[in-house]
């Protein structure tokens, strides 16, 4: 790969304390002057900590069973060519979208966890690391999750050339395509919250009329602890918001349990970008 994986060792035991502190802390104490966007690893394992108590009223898990097919792109008229929230009119929903790098094992436990309230995820996925895991792919859409098209090799798209755009586009499409028989629910540019104009025009001819960046950066990838995790995304989140976080994080695995907790007890419901939108 040519970006540098973002695998971690294996967790140390696990530690309630600094999940729980997570939770007690508000928004104004969140700290500031980080800038956003999809970065290079620094890779600080951080130990995995015990999930607080389940919802009362779990939402139901995907049913397994017949492989699912990847429903192809859609259009939403109503919806910018970029699209960085859903309708505030949803007031019980967010997305939790993911990028699709890193150890398999520790993306299998990120979407356990948020499968084990009924929680659905966005995963947008490095080609390369679909090269080297293929089944992931199949293992995401059987969950109930939306799974889409992060580049082929998670380099600076908006630096490259049209024709190099295109194939970092085209080549995560077609390993999309080959394995789940459609390219993708959607489209993220790599190494940039934002998709220039060229590259937004190169998506749609490679069949997605939106990409899709986000509005909260849980800065998961600088590996602050969970913790912090907790508190970056608690204190922006809304209704509508699409959150970004990351595969591959020690950290991201420690704080789901706990975030998806406090959403639900905010009354907000992680969902699809396809449910976000509907």
């Amino acid at each position: 790969m040519t970006t540098p994986a973002e695998d971690h060792a294996a967790p140390a035991p696990p530690r309630r304390a600094a999940l729980l502190t997570g939770l007690a802390l508000t928004a104004g104490t969140l700290a500031t002057g980080v800038t956003a966007g999809c970065s290079t690893p620094r890779a600080t394992p951080h130990d995995l900590t015990t999930p607080p108590a389940a919802p009362s009223a779990p939402r139901a898990t995907a049913t397994r069973g017949a492989p699912v097919l990847a429903p192809a792109p859609r259009r939403y008229p109503a919806q910018p060519s970029e699209i960085t929230h859903g309708p505030r009119t949803h007031p019980s929903k967010v997305a939790l979208t993911f990028h699709g790098q890193g150890d398999p094992a520790v993306a299998n436990s990120l979407l356990g966890e948020a499968e084990k309230v009924g929680a659905r995820v966005t995963v947008l996925a490095v080609g390369t690391w679909l090269d080297e895991h293929p089944g992931l792919a199949r293992r995401i859409l059987d969950g109930g999750h939306d799974l889409g098209n992060h580049t082929f090799r998670h380099l600076d798209i908006n630096a490259m050339s049209p024709t190099e755009a295109a194939a970092e586009i085209r080549g995560c499409a077609d390993r999309l395509k080959r394995l789940t028989g459609s390219i993708g629910t959607w489209f993220r540019p790599s190494r940039s919250p934002r998709a220039s104009p060229l590259v937004q025009r190169l998506a749609r001819d490679a069949g997605y009329p939106h990409t899709l960046s986000y509005e909260v950066d849980s800065l998961d990838y600088t590996s602050p602890g969970a913790t912090a995790v907790i508190r970056k995304v608690l204190a922006e989140v809304r209704p509508g918001s699409v959150v970004s976080m990351h595969f591959g994080y020690a950290d991201t695995v420690a704080a789901l349990p706990a975030l998806l907790h406090e959403l639900d007890r905010r009354g907000l419901r992680a969902v699809t970008t396809t449910e976000l939108l509907s």
